[in-house]
Protein backbone atom coordinates (compact mmCIF):
# COMPACT_ATOMS: atom_id res chain seq x y z
CA UNK A 1 0.00 0.00 0.00
CA UNK A 2 1.20 3.59 -1.09
CA UNK A 3 0.82 5.68 2.00
CA UNK A 4 0.02 9.34 1.28
CA UNK A 5 -1.16 11.98 3.81
CA UNK A 6 -4.62 11.09 5.43
CA UNK A 7 -7.36 13.23 4.94
CA UNK A 8 -10.70 13.41 7.54
CA UNK A 9 -12.81 11.38 9.11
CA UNK A 10 -14.96 8.97 8.04
CA UNK A 11 -18.59 7.65 9.86
CA UNK A 12 -19.85 4.37 8.76
CA UNK A 13 -22.83 4.05 10.12
CA UNK A 14 -24.71 0.46 9.57
CA UNK A 15 -27.81 -0.82 10.95
CA UNK A 16 -28.82 -4.55 11.17
CA UNK A 17 -31.26 -5.83 9.51
CA UNK A 18 -32.94 -3.23 7.62
CA UNK A 19 -34.47 -3.42 4.07
CA UNK A 20 -33.92 -1.43 1.15
CA UNK A 21 -36.99 -0.24 0.73
CA UNK A 22 -38.15 0.96 4.32
CA UNK A 23 -37.07 4.17 3.80
CA UNK A 24 -38.65 7.32 2.08
CA UNK A 25 -35.64 7.91 -0.06
CA UNK A 26 -36.26 4.64 -1.14
CA UNK A 27 -40.16 4.66 -1.48
CA UNK A 28 -42.10 3.38 0.98
CA UNK A 29 -45.44 4.80 0.98
CA UNK A 30 -45.69 5.47 4.66
CA UNK A 31 -42.76 5.42 6.57
CA UNK A 32 -41.41 8.80 6.70
CA UNK A 33 -37.19 9.02 7.23
CA UNK A 34 -36.58 12.90 6.66
CA UNK A 35 -33.15 12.98 8.27
CA UNK A 36 -31.70 9.87 6.05
CA UNK A 37 -33.61 11.08 2.98
CA UNK A 38 -31.83 14.46 3.83
CA UNK A 39 -28.60 12.62 3.91
CA UNK A 40 -29.03 11.18 0.26
CA UNK A 41 -29.99 14.74 -0.74
CA UNK A 42 -26.08 15.58 0.20
CA UNK A 43 -24.34 12.58 -0.88
CA UNK A 44 -25.47 9.56 -3.79
CA UNK A 45 -27.97 6.67 -3.06
CA UNK A 46 -27.03 3.39 -5.03
CA UNK A 47 -29.94 1.48 -5.73
CA UNK A 48 -28.74 -1.51 -6.40
CA UNK A 49 -26.14 -2.72 -4.00
CA UNK A 50 -25.96 -6.08 -2.78
CA UNK A 51 -24.43 -7.89 0.09
CA UNK A 52 -21.93 -11.00 -0.29
CA UNK A 53 -23.89 -13.17 2.18
CA UNK A 54 -27.53 -12.32 3.75
CA UNK A 55 -26.56 -13.72 7.07
CA UNK A 56 -25.17 -11.18 9.89
CA UNK A 57 -22.04 -12.63 10.50
CA UNK A 58 -20.45 -13.62 7.07
CA UNK A 59 -21.76 -10.34 5.41
CA UNK A 60 -20.26 -8.31 7.98
CA UNK A 61 -16.81 -10.14 7.49
CA UNK A 62 -17.08 -9.31 3.93
CA UNK A 63 -17.63 -5.63 4.56
CA UNK A 64 -14.68 -5.64 7.05
CA UNK A 65 -12.80 -7.63 4.68
CA UNK A 66 -13.39 -6.18 1.25
CA UNK A 67 -13.52 -9.28 0.17
CA UNK A 68 -15.73 -12.31 -0.93
CA UNK A 69 -16.99 -14.93 1.74
CA UNK A 70 -15.29 -17.88 0.20
CA UNK A 71 -12.17 -15.90 0.62
CA UNK A 72 -12.18 -14.95 4.04
CA UNK A 73 -13.21 -18.34 5.13
CA UNK A 74 -16.37 -17.50 7.65
CA UNK A 75 -19.60 -18.77 6.34
CA UNK A 76 -21.76 -18.30 9.37
CA UNK A 77 -22.20 -16.32 12.48
CA UNK A 78 -19.68 -16.79 15.07
CA UNK A 79 -16.98 -18.63 12.66
CA UNK A 80 -13.94 -16.62 13.19
CA UNK A 81 -12.09 -15.00 10.77
CA UNK A 82 -8.73 -17.10 10.64
CA UNK A 83 -5.70 -15.13 12.75
CA UNK A 84 -3.88 -13.15 10.17
CA UNK A 85 -6.93 -12.63 7.57
CA UNK A 86 -6.14 -8.80 6.74
CA UNK A 87 -9.34 -6.40 7.39
CA UNK A 88 -9.64 -2.87 7.14
CA UNK A 89 -8.29 -1.95 10.37
CA UNK A 90 -5.44 -3.40 9.40
CA UNK A 91 -5.27 -1.54 6.27
CA UNK A 92 -6.09 1.84 7.90
CA UNK A 93 -3.65 1.31 10.53
CA UNK A 94 -0.84 1.53 7.86
CA UNK A 95 -1.66 4.62 7.48
CA UNK A 96 -2.40 6.70 10.67
CA UNK A 97 -5.96 5.93 10.76
CA UNK A 98 -8.16 4.87 13.59
CA UNK A 99 -10.54 2.12 12.92
CA UNK A 100 -12.78 2.43 15.99
CA UNK A 101 -16.17 0.45 16.81
CA UNK A 102 -19.02 1.70 18.53
CA UNK A 103 -21.78 -1.23 18.79
CA UNK A 104 -22.53 -4.65 16.36
CA UNK A 105 -19.62 -6.48 14.69
CA UNK A 106 -20.71 -10.29 15.38
CA UNK A 107 -16.92 -11.14 15.31
CA UNK A 108 -15.70 -14.16 17.06
CA UNK A 109 -11.94 -14.19 17.63
CA UNK A 110 -10.35 -17.07 16.87
CA UNK A 111 -9.07 -18.31 19.66
CA UNK A 112 -7.16 -21.28 18.77
CA UNK A 113 -5.34 -19.48 16.16
CA UNK A 114 -4.12 -17.05 18.44
CA UNK A 115 -3.10 -20.00 20.95
CA UNK A 116 -1.24 -21.80 17.99
CA UNK A 117 1.11 -18.24 17.50
CA UNK A 118 1.62 -17.60 21.62
CA UNK A 119 -0.59 -14.15 21.34
CA UNK A 120 -2.92 -13.71 24.58
CA UNK A 121 -6.20 -12.90 23.52
CA UNK A 122 -5.91 -9.78 26.00
CA UNK A 123 -2.75 -8.14 24.57
CA UNK A 124 -2.54 -5.27 21.74
CA UNK A 125 -2.38 -7.69 18.76
CA UNK A 126 -5.06 -9.99 20.37
CA UNK A 127 -7.64 -7.49 20.79
CA UNK A 128 -6.71 -6.43 17.52
CA UNK A 129 -7.17 -9.52 16.01
CA UNK A 130 -9.91 -10.47 18.16
CA UNK A 131 -12.57 -7.39 17.32
CA UNK A 132 -11.83 -7.52 13.44
CA UNK A 133 -9.18 -4.73 13.28
CA UNK A 134 -11.79 -2.50 15.55
CA UNK A 135 -10.76 -0.33 18.48
CA UNK A 136 -13.85 -1.12 20.58
CA UNK A 137 -15.00 2.37 22.17
CA UNK A 138 -17.89 0.24 22.68
CA UNK A 139 -18.67 -3.11 21.20
CA UNK A 140 -22.00 -4.46 21.77
CA UNK A 141 -23.48 -7.04 19.72
CA UNK A 142 -26.90 -6.77 20.85
CA UNK A 143 -28.43 -9.88 21.74
CA UNK A 144 -26.85 -11.27 25.39
CA UNK A 145 -28.52 -14.52 27.01
CA UNK A 146 -28.51 -14.89 30.39
CA UNK A 147 -25.27 -16.09 31.29
CA UNK A 148 -22.78 -14.26 28.72
CA UNK A 149 -20.61 -12.12 29.58
CA UNK A 150 -22.34 -8.62 29.53
CA UNK A 151 -21.57 -5.53 27.80
CA UNK A 152 -21.23 -1.97 29.08
CA UNK A 153 -24.82 -1.06 28.14
CA UNK A 154 -26.62 -3.49 31.02
CA UNK A 155 -24.49 -1.49 33.27
CA UNK A 156 -25.62 1.61 32.27
CA UNK A 157 -28.98 0.36 32.43
CA UNK A 158 -28.62 -0.80 36.39
CA UNK A 159 -26.77 2.19 36.97
CA UNK A 160 -30.56 3.91 35.75
CA UNK A 161 -32.14 1.71 38.37
CA UNK A 162 -32.90 -0.71 35.57
CA UNK A 163 -32.23 -4.02 37.89
CA UNK A 164 -32.43 -8.05 36.93
CA UNK A 165 -29.75 -10.75 35.93
CA UNK A 166 -30.17 -10.02 32.08
CA UNK A 167 -31.56 -5.77 32.46
CA UNK A 168 -30.82 -5.92 28.05
CA UNK A 169 -33.43 -8.44 27.86
CA UNK A 170 -35.94 -7.51 31.29
CA UNK A 171 -36.12 -4.20 30.67
CA UNK A 172 -34.90 -2.80 26.85
CA UNK A 173 -36.36 -5.71 25.28
CA UNK A 174 -39.33 -6.94 27.01
CA UNK A 175 -42.76 -5.72 27.21
CA UNK A 176 -45.14 -5.17 30.12
CA UNK A 177 -48.50 -6.42 31.06
CA UNK A 178 -51.44 -4.21 32.48
CA UNK A 179 -50.94 -6.22 35.58
CA UNK A 180 -47.31 -5.06 35.37
CA UNK A 181 -46.49 -8.95 34.25
CA UNK A 182 -43.20 -9.48 32.14
CA UNK A 183 -43.76 -10.26 28.55
CA UNK A 184 -40.71 -11.47 26.39
CA UNK A 185 -39.86 -9.55 23.38
CA UNK A 186 -38.34 -12.71 21.90
CA UNK A 187 -41.98 -13.89 21.34
CA UNK A 188 -43.47 -12.51 18.59
CA UNK A 189 -46.78 -12.03 20.16
CA UNK A 190 -45.97 -9.71 22.16
CA UNK A 191 -44.19 -7.43 19.51
CA UNK A 192 -47.04 -4.62 19.68
CA UNK A 193 -45.89 -4.08 23.23
CA UNK A 194 -43.91 -1.16 24.43
CA UNK A 195 -40.15 -1.65 25.74
CA UNK A 196 -39.79 -1.24 29.72
CA UNK A 197 -37.24 1.54 29.19
CA UNK A 198 -38.32 4.84 27.64
CA UNK A 199 -36.51 5.91 24.38
CA UNK A 200 -33.50 7.62 25.65
CA UNK A 201 -32.75 4.60 27.68
CA UNK A 202 -33.45 2.40 24.45
CA UNK A 203 -30.36 0.74 22.70
CA UNK A 204 -30.64 3.11 19.72
CA UNK A 205 -30.27 6.38 21.27
CA UNK A 206 -27.26 4.86 23.83
CA UNK A 207 -25.51 4.19 20.89
CA UNK A 208 -25.78 7.45 19.10
CA UNK A 209 -24.08 9.23 22.53
CA UNK A 210 -21.36 6.44 22.91
CA UNK A 211 -20.28 7.74 19.09
CA UNK A 212 -20.75 11.19 20.00
CA UNK A 213 -18.64 10.85 23.01
CA UNK A 214 -15.75 9.39 20.68
CA UNK A 215 -16.28 11.68 18.02
CA UNK A 216 -15.60 14.85 21.18
CA UNK A 217 -12.95 12.90 22.47
CA UNK A 218 -11.57 12.06 19.22
CA UNK A 219 -11.05 15.85 18.60
CA UNK A 220 -8.30 16.14 21.25
CA UNK A 221 -6.43 13.23 19.64
CA UNK A 222 -5.88 14.74 16.71
CA UNK A 223 -5.60 11.25 14.85
CA UNK A 224 -7.79 10.59 11.53
CA UNK A 225 -10.44 8.11 12.28
CA UNK A 226 -13.09 5.71 10.65
CA UNK A 227 -16.05 5.23 13.25
CA UNK A 228 -18.07 2.40 12.77
CA UNK A 229 -21.03 3.10 14.28
CA UNK A 230 -23.44 -0.28 13.69
CA UNK A 231 -26.86 0.00 15.32
CA UNK A 232 -28.08 -3.22 17.00
CA UNK A 233 -31.54 -2.48 15.56
CA UNK A 234 -34.10 -2.86 13.36
CA UNK A 235 -32.85 -6.69 14.15
CA UNK A 236 -35.06 -8.53 16.65
CA UNK A 237 -36.01 -8.65 19.34
CA UNK A 238 -38.60 -6.61 17.47
CA UNK A 239 -39.76 -4.45 20.62
CA UNK A 240 -39.84 -0.45 20.64
CA UNK A 241 -40.07 2.05 23.51
CA UNK A 242 -42.60 4.61 23.11
CA UNK A 243 -43.54 6.77 21.59
CA UNK A 244 -42.61 4.38 18.55
CA UNK A 245 -44.25 1.39 19.58
CA UNK A 246 -47.66 2.81 18.86
CA UNK A 247 -46.66 5.23 16.06
CA UNK A 248 -47.74 2.60 13.39
CA UNK A 249 -50.10 0.17 13.26
CA UNK A 250 -51.67 -2.63 11.43
CA UNK A 251 -53.18 -0.27 8.88
CA UNK A 252 -49.64 0.83 7.97
CA UNK A 253 -48.71 -2.28 7.10
CA UNK A 254 -47.83 -2.75 3.08
CA UNK A 255 -49.22 -5.76 1.21
CA UNK A 256 -47.10 -8.95 1.50
CA UNK A 257 -45.38 -9.64 -1.72
CA UNK A 258 -46.12 -13.25 -2.31
CA UNK A 259 -47.76 -15.78 -4.48
CA UNK A 260 -49.13 -19.22 -4.44
CA UNK A 261 -47.39 -20.11 -7.59
CA UNK A 262 -44.02 -19.91 -5.40
CA UNK A 263 -45.26 -22.62 -2.91
CA UNK A 264 -46.71 -24.73 -5.89
CA UNK A 265 -43.08 -24.71 -8.00
CA UNK A 266 -40.65 -23.83 -4.87
CA UNK A 267 -37.13 -25.15 -5.57
CA UNK A 268 -35.89 -27.52 -3.31
CA UNK A 269 -33.68 -24.92 -1.22
CA UNK A 270 -36.61 -22.47 -1.55
CA UNK A 271 -39.29 -25.29 0.02
CA UNK A 272 -36.85 -26.08 2.85
CA UNK A 273 -36.64 -22.82 3.98
CA UNK A 274 -40.62 -21.87 3.46
CA UNK A 275 -41.12 -24.76 5.62
CA UNK A 276 -38.68 -23.21 8.74
CA UNK A 277 -40.38 -22.12 11.80
CA UNK A 278 -39.67 -18.15 11.49
CA UNK A 279 -41.06 -18.55 7.79
CA UNK A 280 -44.38 -20.04 8.72
CA UNK A 281 -44.75 -17.90 11.49
CA UNK A 282 -43.73 -14.67 9.45
CA UNK A 283 -46.36 -15.93 6.91
CA UNK A 284 -48.83 -15.49 9.13
CA UNK A 285 -51.47 -12.09 9.13
CA UNK A 286 -51.36 -12.04 12.51
CA UNK A 287 -47.72 -11.91 13.02
CA UNK A 288 -47.04 -9.12 10.27
CA UNK A 289 -49.58 -6.85 11.62
CA UNK A 290 -47.36 -7.50 14.84
CA UNK A 291 -44.00 -7.12 13.99
CA UNK A 292 -44.04 -5.03 11.13
CA UNK A 293 -45.61 -1.67 13.12
CA UNK A 294 -42.80 -2.52 15.07
CA UNK A 295 -40.15 -2.57 13.16
CA UNK A 296 -40.94 0.42 11.40
CA UNK A 297 -41.07 2.47 14.70
CA UNK A 298 -37.34 1.37 15.32
CA UNK A 299 -36.42 2.69 11.87
CA UNK A 300 -38.17 6.06 12.95
CA UNK A 301 -36.17 5.53 16.00
CA UNK A 302 -33.16 5.52 13.76
CA UNK A 303 -33.60 8.46 11.47
CA UNK A 304 -34.25 10.58 14.45
CA UNK A 305 -31.12 9.90 16.35
CA UNK A 306 -29.84 10.64 12.01
CA UNK A 307 -31.02 13.73 13.03
CA UNK A 308 -29.35 14.19 16.43
CA UNK A 309 -26.25 13.30 15.37
CA UNK A 310 -25.84 14.80 11.85
CA UNK A 311 -26.87 18.45 14.27
CA UNK A 312 -23.90 17.38 16.62
CA UNK A 313 -21.26 16.72 13.32
CA UNK A 314 -22.88 20.33 12.40
CA UNK A 315 -22.28 21.85 15.33
CA UNK A 316 -18.18 20.76 15.58
CA UNK A 317 -17.82 21.59 11.30
CA UNK A 318 -17.35 18.04 10.99
CA UNK A 319 -19.99 17.59 8.12
CA UNK A 320 -17.85 19.16 5.68
CA UNK A 321 -14.94 17.20 6.20
CA UNK A 322 -16.14 13.49 6.82
CA UNK A 323 -17.70 10.91 4.61
CA UNK A 324 -20.64 9.61 5.77
CA UNK A 325 -22.20 6.43 4.75
CA UNK A 326 -25.35 4.85 5.82
CA UNK A 327 -26.54 1.14 5.19
CA UNK A 328 -27.50 -2.68 6.35
CA UNK A 329 -25.59 -5.71 6.31
CA UNK A 330 -28.98 -7.36 4.72
CA UNK A 331 -32.70 -7.16 4.57
CA UNK A 332 -35.58 -8.71 5.93
CA UNK A 333 -38.12 -10.70 4.34
CA UNK A 334 -40.91 -9.84 7.02
CA UNK A 335 -43.21 -12.58 5.60
CA UNK A 336 -42.27 -11.82 2.11
CA UNK A 337 -42.20 -15.03 -0.58
CA UNK A 338 -43.41 -16.80 2.69
CA UNK A 339 -40.48 -16.21 4.54
CA UNK A 340 -38.94 -14.85 7.89
CA UNK A 341 -35.58 -13.53 8.92
CA UNK A 342 -32.86 -13.11 5.68
CA UNK A 343 -31.31 -16.58 4.30
CA UNK A 344 -31.99 -15.93 0.77
CA UNK A 345 -30.76 -13.94 -1.93
CA UNK A 346 -34.48 -11.95 -2.87
CA UNK A 347 -34.08 -8.17 -3.13
CA UNK A 348 -35.79 -7.69 0.33
CA UNK A 349 -32.83 -10.11 1.72
CA UNK A 350 -29.73 -9.36 -0.44
CA UNK A 351 -30.01 -5.81 -1.40
CA UNK A 352 -29.32 -2.89 0.93
CA UNK A 353 -29.65 0.32 1.42
CA UNK A 354 -26.60 2.60 0.59
CA UNK A 355 -26.14 6.01 1.14
CA UNK A 356 -22.10 7.95 0.58
CA UNK A 357 -21.64 11.38 1.19
CA UNK A 358 -18.32 12.62 0.11
CA UNK A 359 -17.61 16.11 1.82
CA UNK A 360 -14.98 16.74 -1.54
CA UNK A 361 -15.37 19.59 -4.01
CA UNK A 362 -15.18 17.00 -6.17
CA UNK A 363 -18.37 14.88 -5.39
CA UNK A 364 -20.61 18.60 -5.80
CA UNK A 365 -22.04 17.36 -8.73
CA UNK A 366 -23.61 14.09 -7.76
CA UNK A 367 -24.87 15.71 -4.85
CA UNK A 368 -28.69 13.82 -4.67
CA UNK A 369 -28.60 11.96 -7.35
CA UNK A 370 -29.24 8.21 -7.45
CA UNK A 371 -26.76 5.95 -8.89
CA UNK A 372 -28.17 2.39 -10.27
CA UNK A 373 -24.08 0.84 -10.45
CA UNK A 374 -23.57 -2.54 -9.46
CA UNK A 375 -22.42 -2.31 -5.67
CA UNK A 376 -21.48 -4.98 -3.68
CA UNK A 377 -20.69 -4.83 0.53
CA UNK A 378 -16.95 -4.95 -0.28
CA UNK A 379 -16.84 -1.84 -2.04
CA UNK A 380 -16.79 0.39 1.01
CA UNK A 381 -13.33 -0.75 2.46
CA UNK A 382 -11.29 0.33 -0.45
CA UNK A 383 -13.77 3.36 -1.30
CA UNK A 384 -12.67 4.58 2.40
CA UNK A 385 -8.55 3.92 2.16
CA UNK A 386 -9.00 5.43 -1.40
CA UNK A 387 -10.74 8.37 0.37
CA UNK A 388 -7.92 8.30 2.94
CA UNK A 389 -5.54 9.45 0.24
CA UNK A 390 -4.19 6.01 -0.09
CA UNK A 391 -3.95 3.22 -2.62
CA UNK A 392 -6.10 0.09 -1.83
CA UNK A 393 -3.89 -2.72 -1.89
CA UNK A 394 -5.92 -4.71 -4.94
CA UNK A 395 -4.12 -8.15 -4.20
CA UNK A 396 -5.92 -8.48 -1.42
CA UNK A 397 -9.27 -5.98 -1.80
CA UNK A 398 -11.93 -8.09 -3.61
CA UNK A 399 -14.01 -4.77 -3.76
CA UNK A 400 -13.76 -1.68 -6.01
CA UNK A 401 -13.61 2.32 -4.84
CA UNK A 402 -16.28 4.10 -4.86
CA UNK A 403 -14.79 7.43 -4.99
CA UNK A 404 -14.93 7.71 -9.14
CA UNK A 405 -18.67 7.04 -9.01
CA UNK A 406 -18.90 9.84 -6.55
CA UNK A 407 -17.17 12.02 -8.44
CA UNK A 408 -18.85 11.92 -11.32
CA UNK A 409 -16.41 9.27 -13.29
CA UNK A 410 -17.37 6.14 -13.53
CA UNK A 411 -14.80 3.63 -15.00
CA UNK A 412 -15.81 2.29 -18.07
CA UNK A 413 -14.39 -1.11 -16.92
CA UNK A 414 -17.14 -0.97 -13.93
CA UNK A 415 -18.67 -4.40 -13.09
CA UNK A 416 -21.23 -6.06 -15.11
CA UNK A 417 -22.44 -8.52 -12.22
CA UNK A 418 -23.03 -8.76 -8.36
CA UNK A 419 -21.97 -12.15 -6.58
CA UNK A 420 -23.47 -13.32 -3.13
CA UNK A 421 -23.10 -16.80 -1.22
CA UNK A 422 -24.85 -18.68 1.24
CA UNK A 423 -23.97 -21.89 3.42
CA UNK A 424 -26.48 -23.40 5.37
CA UNK A 425 -24.72 -26.00 6.51
CA UNK A 426 -25.25 -24.73 10.13
CA UNK A 427 -28.93 -24.94 9.24
CA UNK A 428 -31.77 -27.72 9.73
CA UNK A 429 -32.24 -27.59 5.90
CA UNK A 430 -29.57 -29.41 5.54
CA UNK A 431 -30.99 -32.30 7.44
CA UNK A 432 -34.30 -31.60 5.68
CA UNK A 433 -32.35 -32.21 2.16
CA UNK A 434 -29.46 -34.79 3.29
CA UNK A 435 -27.14 -32.77 2.16
CA UNK A 436 -23.44 -33.42 2.86
CA UNK A 437 -21.91 -30.57 4.90
CA UNK A 438 -19.06 -29.75 2.26
CA UNK A 439 -22.43 -29.41 -0.46
CA UNK A 440 -24.64 -26.90 1.59
CA UNK A 441 -23.46 -23.85 -0.74
CA UNK A 442 -25.61 -20.98 -2.77
CA UNK A 443 -24.18 -18.64 -5.16
CA UNK A 444 -26.05 -15.38 -6.35
CA UNK A 445 -25.26 -13.99 -9.74
CA UNK A 446 -26.91 -10.64 -10.73
CA UNK A 447 -26.05 -8.60 -13.42
CA UNK A 448 -29.27 -6.34 -13.31
CA UNK A 449 -31.79 -7.54 -14.98
CA UNK A 450 -31.00 -11.68 -14.23
CA UNK A 451 -30.38 -13.12 -10.83
CA UNK A 452 -29.35 -16.42 -11.02
CA UNK A 453 -28.44 -19.02 -8.11
CA UNK A 454 -26.40 -21.80 -8.31
CA UNK A 455 -27.43 -24.63 -5.67
CA UNK A 456 -25.14 -27.25 -5.52
CA UNK A 457 -27.05 -30.51 -6.23
CA UNK A 458 -29.83 -28.58 -7.48
CA UNK A 459 -31.32 -27.56 -10.70
CA UNK A 460 -30.50 -23.56 -10.30
CA UNK A 461 -32.70 -20.95 -9.17
CA UNK A 462 -33.43 -17.89 -12.22
CA UNK A 463 -35.32 -15.06 -11.77
CA UNK A 464 -36.15 -11.86 -14.37
CA UNK A 465 -36.50 -8.79 -12.53
CA UNK A 466 -37.73 -6.43 -15.72
CA UNK A 467 -41.04 -8.85 -16.27
CA UNK A 468 -41.38 -10.41 -13.00
CA UNK A 469 -39.70 -7.78 -10.37
CA UNK A 470 -41.48 -9.33 -7.68
CA UNK A 471 -39.40 -12.60 -8.33
CA UNK A 472 -42.39 -15.09 -8.30
CA UNK A 473 -41.70 -17.15 -11.34
CA UNK A 474 -38.40 -19.63 -10.85
CA UNK A 475 -37.06 -19.86 -14.45
CA UNK A 476 -34.14 -21.95 -13.76
CA UNK A 477 -35.92 -25.06 -16.01
CA UNK A 478 -37.15 -23.41 -18.43
CA UNK A 479 -35.27 -24.06 -21.94
CA UNK A 480 -36.05 -20.65 -23.24
CA UNK A 481 -33.45 -19.19 -20.70
CA UNK A 482 -30.82 -22.09 -21.13
CA UNK A 483 -28.73 -19.43 -23.02
CA UNK A 484 -28.78 -16.91 -19.79
CA UNK A 485 -28.18 -19.51 -17.17
CA UNK A 486 -25.29 -20.69 -19.27
CA UNK A 487 -23.99 -17.57 -19.64
CA UNK A 488 -24.24 -16.50 -15.72
CA UNK A 489 -23.00 -19.46 -14.95
CA UNK A 490 -20.06 -18.47 -17.39
CA UNK A 491 -19.79 -15.91 -14.93
CA UNK A 492 -19.59 -17.88 -11.99
CA UNK A 493 -17.26 -20.23 -12.77
CA UNK A 494 -14.74 -17.39 -13.67
CA UNK A 495 -15.46 -15.44 -10.57
CA UNK A 496 -14.75 -19.01 -8.92
CA UNK A 497 -11.63 -19.18 -10.33
CA UNK A 498 -9.82 -16.16 -9.77
CA UNK A 499 -10.11 -15.59 -5.85
CA UNK A 500 -7.82 -12.84 -4.58
CA UNK A 501 -5.21 -15.41 -2.47
CA UNK A 502 -1.76 -14.23 -3.17
CA UNK A 503 -2.53 -11.64 -0.04
CA UNK A 504 1.01 -11.60 0.74
CA UNK A 505 2.77 -10.65 -2.45
CA UNK A 506 1.72 -7.10 -3.72
CA UNK A 507 0.76 -7.34 -7.89
CA UNK A 508 3.30 -4.29 -8.46
CA UNK A 509 6.15 -7.25 -7.18
CA UNK A 510 4.84 -9.36 -9.49
CA UNK A 511 5.16 -7.63 -12.49
CA UNK A 512 8.54 -5.96 -11.58
CA UNK A 513 9.36 -10.19 -11.59
CA UNK A 514 8.29 -10.62 -14.77
CA UNK A 515 8.97 -7.39 -16.44
CA UNK A 516 12.49 -7.67 -15.48
CA UNK A 517 13.63 -11.26 -15.36
CA UNK A 518 15.17 -10.66 -11.85
CA UNK A 519 16.37 -14.51 -12.41
CA UNK A 520 18.78 -12.82 -14.42
CA UNK A 521 19.29 -9.95 -12.64
CA UNK A 522 20.20 -11.78 -9.56
CA UNK A 523 22.86 -14.07 -11.04
CA UNK A 524 20.54 -16.83 -11.18
CA UNK A 525 20.80 -18.29 -14.75
CA UNK A 526 17.21 -20.68 -16.12
CA UNK A 527 17.51 -22.12 -19.86
CA UNK A 528 19.99 -19.54 -21.40
CA UNK A 529 21.33 -21.69 -24.24
CA UNK A 530 24.75 -19.80 -24.45
CA UNK A 531 26.84 -17.00 -23.93
CA UNK A 532 25.25 -14.88 -26.99
CA UNK A 533 21.56 -15.52 -25.62
CA UNK A 534 22.88 -14.29 -22.25
CA UNK A 535 24.41 -11.36 -23.31
CA UNK A 536 21.35 -10.12 -25.66
CA UNK A 537 19.33 -10.86 -22.22
CA UNK A 538 21.37 -8.46 -20.43
CA UNK A 539 21.24 -5.70 -22.80
CA UNK A 540 17.77 -5.68 -23.07
CA UNK A 541 17.33 -5.01 -19.77
CA UNK A 542 20.36 -2.55 -19.02
CA UNK A 543 22.34 -4.47 -17.73
CA UNK A 544 26.08 -4.11 -18.14
CA UNK A 545 28.62 -7.28 -18.70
Amino acid sequence: MTAKTPAKNVLWIMCDQLRYDYLGCTGHPVLKTPNIDAMAKRGVLFSNAYVQSPICGPSRMSFYTGRYMRSHGSHWNGWPLRVGEPTLGDHLKKIGVRNVLVGKTHMAPDLEGLRSLGIPADSIIGVHVSECGFEPYERDDGLHPTGRPRPAYDDYLRKHGYEAPNPWEHWANSGAAEDGSLQNGWLLVHADKAARVPDEHSETPYMTRRAMEFIAEAEDDGRPWCLHLSYIKPHWPYIAPEPYASMYGPQDVQSVIRSQEERANAHPVFAAYMDMRYSRNMSRNEAREKVIPTYMGLIKQIDDQMGVLMRFLEARGLLDTTMIVFTSDHGDYLGDHWMGEKDLFHEQSAKIPLIVIDPSAAADATRGTVSDALVEAIDLAPTFIDYFGSTPPDHILEGRSLVPLLRGAPPADWRKVVFSEYDYAMQDVRVMLNQPIERCRLFMVFDGRWKFIHASGFRPMLYDLETDPQEFVDRGADPACAEIVARLQAELFDWALHPKMHITTPNSKIAAYAAQQLQVKNGVLIGIWDEAELGAIREKIGIKP
